[in-house]
């Protein structure tokens, strides 16, 4: 705005037009510095191979002291543990008193009754499914007796009642090279020199 302002002060505004509508007319663009490129200096072909050797004499000496310790295994940093853990062990641990007899015993008590507690559920529960088969079973025959036609009525599976529609193997063999999209991810593990 300090460069409206500045027109406005040199009475480029006439008839009373505002500011704002100056700022509407004028238009700026951005200044662009540019340099002309530089020329590429030609290096001695000697000097380039001499680089190209050294390149290669670092990534040889990368590889045998890879082979070196290739049977090292790479650490894993979730297992280690930090030095000020370590450090901190006795202000960490706890000190708790040693549990009498009497506390043993009653602890074992009530796993015990928790244990008889559970076992009478599940026995229970057997109970109730089997009471449950055995009725309708038994209504079934009652059914059967009545007229075999309802009894068929009775026992015949209702696909309405679940929809599910399954799709087996499909005869044509896979496309050849064909890749298939899982979706982008980022590869987070850690690299070690």
């Amino acid at each position: 705005m300090s460069l409206i302002s500045a027109f406005a002060r040199l009475g480029l505004q006439r008839g009373g037009v505002a500011g704002p509508a100056v700022a509407r007319c004028l238009h700026t663009t951005p200044v662009l510095c540019a340099e002309p490129l530089k020329k590429k200096k030609k290096l001695d072909p000697q000097v380039v191979k001499q680089r190209e050797d050294r390149r290669k004499k670092k990534i040889e000496k990368q590889i045998r002291r890879l082979e070196k310790n290739a049977r090292q295994l790479k650490p894993v940093e979730e297992l280690e543990v930090p030095l000020e853990l370590i450090d901190e062990k006795d202000k960490r641990q706890r000190k708790l008193t040693p549990l009498g007899s009497a506390e043993l015993e009653e602890r074992a008590l009530l796993k015990k009754q928790w244990a008889r507690y559970k076992h009478d559920e599940r026995v229970s529960d057997f109970q109730i499914i089997d009471r449950l088969v055995m009725s309708q079973n038994k209504a079934l025959e009652e059914l059967r007796r009545e007229s075999e036609e309802l009894y068929q009525a009775a026992i015949e599976v209702d696909l309405q009642l679940l929809p599910v529609s399954l799709k087996g193997p499909v005869a044509s063999p896979p496309i050849k090279n064909y890749a298939s999209p899982d979706g982008d991810y980022i590869h987070q593990s850690m690299k070690w020199e």
